[in-house]
């Protein structure tokens, strides 16, 4: 009986130092590189109405010290809607940097707040019944400045829930240049609406 309730504490006593030792793996630290960002692919349709749409989005960072990150992400977009007589395609490139400041990285739970600038172009086009092209080489380019708020959840050593809020944005957008007035936007507080979720997975 005795060497039975040993073992069982042995048993005990090791399975609670590995999971120990699995818990303090979760977190970020200095040198630690992350992925994330989004894929979408939709597809709709209403009588003639067809909508067929494509996102890619992944964002990359590393910890260049205990507390902050700094990283990149690339974006790509693609909207084609057809009516049945008339097309209209429209589709983006972006390209951003970001900087993290975490409060408490080496944990399982931890915030963060994100400050972070992106640069896009919009090309867009539109075909009649006919094929006939107008403004086939509109091109926007827009400059984003935002500042935001966020926090990960370790679910294992190396994946985490990662959820995001704008808290503050500027925006400003040449609607095609040539004598165009620009369009300037400014955005200042969270809409709990509009949070965003996703996964992050580090290496």
């Amino acid at each position: 009986m005795k060497k039975i309730i040993l073992t069982a504490a042995a048993v005990f006593a090791f399975g609670f130092a590995n999971a120990q030792e699995k818990e303090g793996s979760e977190g970020f630290a200095k040198g630690d590189v992350f992925v994330s960002g989004a894929i979408s692919l939709g597809s709709s349709k209403t009588g003639d109405f067809k909508a067929n749409s494509f996102e890619v989005a992944p964002k990359v960072g590393y910890f260049v010290s205990e507390n902050i990150a700094v990283g990149a992400s690339l974006g790509f977009n693609s909207l084609k809607l057809d009516d049945g007589f008339d097309d209209a395609k429209n589709s983006g490139v972006g390209f951003g940097a970001f900087g993290r400041y975490y409060f408490t990285p080496a944990s399982k739970f931890s915030l963060f707040a994100e400050l972070g600038v992106d640069y896009t172009t919009t090309d867009e086009e539109f075909d009649t019944e006919d094929g006939t092209v107008f403004g086939s080489s509109f091109e926007s380019k827009e400059l984003g400045l935002g500042l935001g708020l966020g926090m990960n959840y370790f679910v294992s050593s190396n994946f985490s829930i990662e959820a995001g809020l704008a808290v503050l944005g500027y925006t400003s957008n040449d609607n095609g240049g040539d004598g165009a007035e620009k369009t300037n936007t400014f955005a200042l507080g969270g809409d709990w609406r509009a949070v965003t979720f996703g996964v992050n997975y580090k290496f």
